[in-house]
């Protein structure tokens, strides 16, 4: 599963690293330390003219949805199954994006039930992009809403300690098939795959992290 993420990268290298030609402006840009479900996200999808980039809310919304809430259950996508289920399938073949992150979090529960949260990021400690699936919603007052889902799969050798699942991370190399309309879904399955754990680290931070609403610098620093 992937509950909570951050996005602390400069604007200008976002764009850059993803070859974004047309994007959300930077002021309304902002980094975020505790990134939780409902919140808007950055996310990349490949539009007529090249790739753009802007802001989708986290929780998948499917267009004949009769009420948006659904969303809240819709924040994963499992993988195995992506092509099966209605709320994902048309998503997973028209609608696809990169969802930008540069770490994740997941928790360590002892026995006393205290949940300990740890962050999970490359050992270069660059971006990277999660795989996701968009779609659009209108409200009863014909109000758009453009949310998405992040896929998950199987959890790496360095994650499984703390979880059964993690975010599908795609390979750098994958990340611009995965938005090209053209690419064939054998090959858009193939990405599914847990991410390499020799290329990733993980550390222990403050407990703050546990509150959504907590989004502060000293979040991400290493206990």
């Amino acid at each position: 599963m992937c509950g909570r993420f951050t996005l602390i990268a400069p604007y200008q290298y976002i764009t850059a690293r993803f070859g974004v030609r047309h994007a959300v402006s930077k002021e309304k840009y902002n980094a975020s330390y505790n990134t939780a479900p409902g919140q808007n996200i950055l996310a990349v999808v490949r539009g007529s003219s090249g790739n753009r980039m802007g802001y989708l809310r986290w929780g998948l919304i499917p267009s004949w949805a009769k009420d948006e809430k659904i969303g809240y259950k819709l924040i994963n996508a499992r993988s195995e199954s992506v092509t099966e289920k209605p709320s994902f399938r048309e998503s997973f073949s028209k609608r696809r994006c990169l969802i930008i992150a540069d770490s994740f979090y997941e928790w360590d529960h002892n026995e006393h039930s205290q949940k300990t949260p740890y962050r999970f990021l490359m050992k270069s400690g660059d971006l990277f992009a999660m795989a996701g699936l968009w779609d659009s919603w209108v409200t009863e007052d014909r109000q758009t809403i453009y949310s998405c889902t992040i896929l998950t799969t199987e959890a790496n050798a360095l994650v499984e300690p703390f979880h059964s699942r993690m975010p599908v991370i795609l390979s750098k190399k994958d990340e611009e098939k995965w938005i090209d309309p053209s690419t064939e879904p054998g090959e858009l399955l193939r990405m599914l795959k847990p991410f390499d754990s020799e290329c990733m680290q993980c550390y222990e931070v403050t407990k703050d992290l546990n509150k959504a609403s907590n989004n502060m610098p000293y979040l991400i620093k290493r206990l």
